[in-house]
This record gives structure tokens, sequence and C-alpha cells, in this order.
């Protein structure tokens, strides 16, 4: 008898990467520097590492999520690593859908800095993937639908996802970074009357919309009402929620009107716990997906969730750590570098409150 799959809750299309790091200092030097051992290793010159857009959206999610509640594909070549495969088992192997092939090597990317300035290429042919990867899979139709791309591919993934008239996914846009430029807003116009959410971070929203200036509230909270009145989701019926880093997020919808979220974590407040933003935005992502699911749509309740994730992103160069605490009665509690999500949640929800009755 075939197996019988429950829809997935959330389920991204972004890319799995395995990326490569190179660390020379101004003169171009190598400087010795190194990542955290349980998911990074040497090769020849460079350190490897797990990464990946929709990676880390996909562990936002399963922070809040069990396993076979998140789902994400990862085209999986001969040269897959051993200890990244360990690494991906422990959030549960379940969330994780792999493609096999000896014929091709797993995308890769090299990071190289020097200094201060870092430098990002692919090393090898990106594997795209759209809705009807998803096909006759375990994550087919998922209640949430994360991607990463251009304003041009967005649409292709939304004509994608109506070819099944029975699936109307919440769907979760990230705009990629190298494509948030004016001469992208038109085709982002013609798309978002099907996009749910639409999260580009604070520097992309004013890119688009030609906005010039160093990111502040004012021009968050202008850049979204620009982009609501353009008329996200269906009816106008959508959210648009701008990542500001240590400002915190703009949360805002045309019937609720706008809602500052704060950081959990600030380099001003709390330096020593901003260690990488790496992968925070999109892990963000994956937070608020699982939150809009589990809080029946409420957007602001469920950015908190989304600020959450991403706290546990930035503490560390990579993925958060999972551990898990079996109790009396048999029963598995699990911790995120240490903590608990549930702890931090309610402590931003108390912040949060505080800040409203000042």
């Amino acid at each position: 008898m075939a197996a019988v799959h429950h829809p997935r809750v959330f389920t991204t299309l972004g890319m799995f990467i395995i990326d490569e790091f190179q660390f020379h200092d101004e003169e171009d030097r190598p400087t010795g520097r190194s990542l955290p051992a349980q998911e990074s290793s040497k090769s020849d010159a460079c350190i490897i590492h797990i990464g990946g857009g929709g990676t880390y959206a996909a562990i936002g999610a399963r922070i809040w999520l069990p396993p076979d509640k998140v789902g994400m594909i990862i085209d999986r070549g001969a040269d897959f690593p051993e200890h990244i495969q360990q690494k991906l088992d422990d959030y549960g192997p379940d969330m994780w859908l792999f493609r096999d092939s000896k014929e091709r090597v797993t995308t890769r990317a090299l990071n190289s800095y020097r200094g201060e300035n870092r430098g990002f290429e692919y090393l090898t042919p990106r594997i795209r993937l759209t809705p009807r990867d998803l096909l006759d899979t375990k994550l087919w139709c998922p209640e949430m639908l994360h991607f990463i791309c251009s304003p041009t591919r967005a649409s292709a993934i939304i004509s994608e996802v109506k070819e099944n008239e029975d699936w109307n996914p919440v769907t979760i846009y990230e705009p990629i970074p190298y494509r948030c430029v004016p001469e992208e807003l038109q085709s982002l116009i013609k798309v978002l009357p099907s996009i749910s959410v639409l999260s580009p971070n604070a520097d992309e929203a004013m890119s688009l919309l030609s906005m010039s200036g160093s990111p502040s509230k004012p021009l968050v909270e202008e850049a979204c009402r620009q982009f609501l009145e353009y008329g996200v989701g269906p009816e106008g019926d959508g959210a648009v929620i701008i990542r500001g880093g240590a400002l915190g997020a703009y949360v805002a919808t045309r019937k609720g009107g706008g809602q500052w979220i704060p950081a959990f974590w600030s380099e001003a407040e709390a330096p020593d716990r901003v260690v990488d933003v790496t992968g925070a935005g999109n892990s963000f992502l994956g937070g608020l997906g699982a939150g809009l699911a589990l809080l029946g749509g409420n957007i602001i309740e469920a950015a908190l969730y989304a600020t959450v994730s991403a706290s546990f992103t930035i503490e560390q160069e990579g993925l958060p750590q999972l551990t898990e605490t079996r109790v009396e009665g048999g029963s598995v509690i699990e911790h995120w570098n240490g903590d608990s999500p549930h702890k931090r949640l309610k402590e931003l929800q108390e912040r949060l409150h505080r800040q409203r009755d000042m």
C-alpha cells in the first residue's frame, strides 16, 4: 500500500547550497579563520559550510514545527559531504526530499572575504526549483509556499501554483537581493495581487522603489505604504513585511495598518549575541510561515515567531544547533542553541505589549 502523505505546513522552493569560504586579509593573505566544527570542514584552501536561503528558511520553520510539517528539496550530488548529511539528519530527515544524481555535483558557491569586502559567486550551475518539482512528492500542496527569486520568476511560480485549482497556498515571497532594482518594479507590481506576503529587507525595498537615503523607520513605513497601494494579495488583502535588521521589522496591511516588531537581539544592546546575520531574513520568513499556520493567519503575532527564529540564526556562524532532552513520560523537549523558542516568544510578546502601552 502506498504511503499517505499529509500536506506540509511550510515548504520552500529556495535552494540548498554548499558554501565554500576563503578568508584573506587586505593584502590577500589567508587569515587562518575557520567556522564551527559541527557543520564545516576544510577542503584544500577552502572551508565548506551549509548554506542556501531555502535551508535557512526551512530551519526557521523547523524551530516551531516537527520535521514532517516542513519541506525542502535538496539536489544531492555525488560529492555530498557526510558531515553535512549528518547535520541535516539531526534536524529530522523527513523534512528533506533528496534528489540524487551521480552525474553531477551539489550546487556550490564561493564566499570570498578580503578584509571586510565579501565576494560571492556560484561555482556550479544552479538547479532552480518550481512548484512542478513538488508534484507527486511528499511535499506537494503545502499550506505555506516560500520562494526567493526575481519578480519575473515569481510570476512563473504563481502560474504553476494556479495550474492546480484545489491548491491555494499562502505565498511568502522574498525578492532575491540582486534583482531588487527599479527596473524590476513593474514586474513586481504585476505579480503582487497573487502574493500573500511580500518581504524584502529595507535596502531592497528602497532600491525597488528608487528611494534614496539610509533606511530609517519613516522611510520603511513609506515603502510599505507604497507596496500596499500597488495591491498586495487578492483584492489588496495581503501583507508587507520589511525587515530592517536592528530597526526591527515593520508589518503592514491595508486593513490593520502597521506595527513595528522589535529585533530580539540588536548590536547596540547585545553586541555579543549578533555574530553573523547571514540567513537571518530567510529564517525570519520560515518562522513567519510556521506562526501563520499555528495562529490561523494572525500576521502580527506570526511576526513574533519570525523574529525569534531569526534570533537563533544570528547567534553563530551557520545554522542554529538543535538539542533534545527526554523528560519523564517519554516526551522530548527541543532546545535551539541551548534555549527555548517559546521562552523567547513570551519575552518578545511582553516586550511588545510594554511598547504598545508606552
